[in-house]
């Protein structure tokens, strides 16, 4: 919407006879305006001095007097500053407004199809808090991608057959066998594979003889031994078991699943084409590799000596599959930034073999606690499931405190959607390619850049559309009021003149372009950015005004439109995040 604000604008100064680019920009003060335009470009086309220019550009506007949308224009130095008339944008807004559904959606996607590949986990491992990263990142492209009219495939890719997958059953053989002969003692599978897994690491580093039984192994698993594959297909269920009822309650929903293991045959002979068209070479001690340098990539290692191969080996299979399975237009993938030069060797040599489909890699900075860094290897990974319930146990004593009337059951359902927010919101708080700490009792506050203080505007929205309902069945003379839509009718929009109703009706404006910029940057963080920027104009706007008393029943049918336009809004970008939101905090 604010688009076709700032087209007006520019038609504006096109009737004035301005010549140049007409880029708009926002001051830095609302003082100052809404829009400013430099004039520069044209000063120095008409040889003349800048201040001049604005002051003539001024007269000409003022002289057109068939302006509804600009309330006074001003000439500051060498910029024509523009002050928009507030009740005209709230005219504005409630047209665009009427199909709610829609509002913020393009159709720029239409037609079009992408995949988007996350959080492609490793087998035998925990699910920790950088996999919760990875996963709340993929969840709002999807939305976005859907917000904006693509059709999305959503897959994941289970690293199933890797060097850690035959260091985790390595020390179960080794370490663990009566644990494997009783497996009922097991509680949690998935964990007791990560803990058997952090634990191999260390032992293999002390251990005699260690890494010739894993080469060996590592053979046997890719010679598919009936007795290691075996134990490999039963420890790989149990550990996407475990994986699939984590992403089940973070709400992602897969299209397909690729798996390494049926990919690394195909990858092998990838390699092997790959040798007979002189793409790849046998390095100095046997192993298959291929000379980037002149790309500024280095040697990248496509088999090992022994005959292994690696986790380049199975991607350029898998590339080839995701493409021949689904006629998509884009595939993204989303890992960790330690993987942003690997994927610039795997897209290097994708391009080398001919391969012209468009690939696109998301790299997202470390989690870190405020006591550092977490390291699987090291087996101090810090698990999500850790997280979420130290989460939940905080935000459930929270709302016990506040809520003792409300049944336990309740309670902790609202706690429950509550930590949901909590972590979804502030893995996506910064920049995807930024290193981030969870700190908990930041990211639970209810002050603050954070999502309990988003989701308690929208909570106190919601309380104020109830009271005007219950106003409006006692009272005849507030009969109007009920039902609460974001397009009452009629709504008098000339008595929306305030400074906090404007800024409110600007950032509404502007969410169209927000879900398309942070699609085009992938950049989630821009719509948590503008939800907390948009709640926080609403508290402003809340505690400066009254809306259930507003002093007119035009004043406060306004109002209420404009509170359940911010509701609405919020709760849209709060859905690209897959947050849900609460009636009650």
């Amino acid at each position: 919407m604010i688009k076709i604000i700032e087209q007006q604008i520019i038609d504006l100064l096109a009737k004035a006879d301005i010549t140049g680019e007409n880029a708009l920009t926002s001051p830095p003060n609302p003082e100052m305006g809404d829009f400013s335009f430099a004039c520069f470009d044209s000063a120095k086309k008409e040889g003349k001095n800048p201040k001049d220019v604005a002051e003539e550009i001024v007269g000409k506007i003022k002289r057109l007097k068939d302006y509804k949308i600009i309330e006074e224009v001003k000439a500051v130095g060498p910029y024509v500053n523009f002050f928009l008339n507030t009740s005209e944008i709230a005219r504005l807004m409630a047209k665009e407004m009427k199909n709610t559904k829609e509002y913020g959606a393009t159709k720029v996607g239409k037609g079009k199809k992408v995949m988007i590949e996350y959080p492609s986990q490793n087998s035998h491992k925990e699910f920790h808090i950088g996999h919760l990263r990875n996963v709340c990142i993929g969840n709002t492209l999807v939305q976005l991608y859907r917000k904006n009219g693509y059709h999305v495939v959503p897959v994941n890719y289970v690293n199933d057959f890797g060097a850690h997958v035959v260091k985790c059953l390595w020390g179960i053989q080794k370490f663990h066998e009566k644990e494997m002969s009783r497996q009922a003692d097991i509680e949690n599978k998935q964990q007791w594979l990560g803990e058997v897994y952090a634990e191999a690491s260390e032992k293999a580093k002390e251990f005699p003889g260690a890494q010739k039984e894993i080469d060996a192994l590592q053979q046997k698993l890719e010679a598919r031994d009936e007795e290691t594959f075996a134990l490999f297909r039963e420890t790989r269920a149990w550990s996407e078991q475990g994986f699939d009822n984590l992403l089940a309650e973070l709400d992602v929903v897969h299209a397909d699943v690729f798996y390494e293991s049926d990919l690394k045959d195909r990858g092998q002979e990838i390699v092997d084409e790959l040798l007979k068209k002189g793409i790849a070479k046998k390095g100095e001690k046997g192993a298959i590799i291929i000379d980037l340098e002149k790309d500024g990539l280095d040697i990248a290692l496509l088999r090992k000596a022994t005959g292994a191969g690696l986790y380049l080996t199975s991607d350029l299979a898998l590339a080839e599959e995701k493409f021949k399975k689904y006629p998509v237009d884009e595939s993204v993938n989303i890992t960790g930034t330690e993987q942003n030069f690997y994927f610039k060797q795997l897209f290097t040599i994708l391009e080398c073999v001919g391969f012209e489909h468009k690939m696109t890699h998301i790299g997202y900075g470390l989690v870190n606690l405020p006591e550092g860094k977490m390291s699987s290897r090291a087996g101090n990974v810090i698990l999500y499931e850790d997280i979420r319930d130290q989460v939940f146990s905080r935000l459930l004593r929270e709302t016990e405190a506040r809520h003792s009337d409300w049944t336990e059951a309740k309670r902790e359902d609202v706690a429950q959607t509550l930590t949901q927010g909590v972590l979804k919101f502030t893995m996506q708080k910064h920049e995807a390619s930024k290193n981030i700490t969870f700190d908990i009792k930041e990211a639970t506050s209810i002050e603050g850049y954070s999502a309990p203080y988003v989701l308690y505007v929208v909570a106190r929205i919601n309380s104020l559309l109830r009271k005007s309902q219950a106003i409006s069945h006692e009272s005849h003379t507030t009969k109007k009021l009920s039902p609460i839509t974001y397009h009452l009718s009629p709504i008098n929009y000339d008595v929306i003149v305030e400074p906090e109703e404007k800024r409110l009706l600007l950032l509404i404006a502007r969410y169209p372009e927000v879900v398309i910029d942070a699609l085009q940057t992938y950049n989630p963080s821009a719509i948590t950015r503008y939800s907390f920027d948009l709640a926080q104009a609403f508290n402003d706007f809340y505690n400066k005004h009254s809306v259930l008393e507003a002093g007119s029943d035009d004043l406060v049918r306004a109002r209420l439109a404009l509170s359940g336009s911010v509701k609405h809004v919020l709760e849209d970008a709060l859905g690209l995040l897959t947050i849900e939101t609460v009636d009650i905090m």
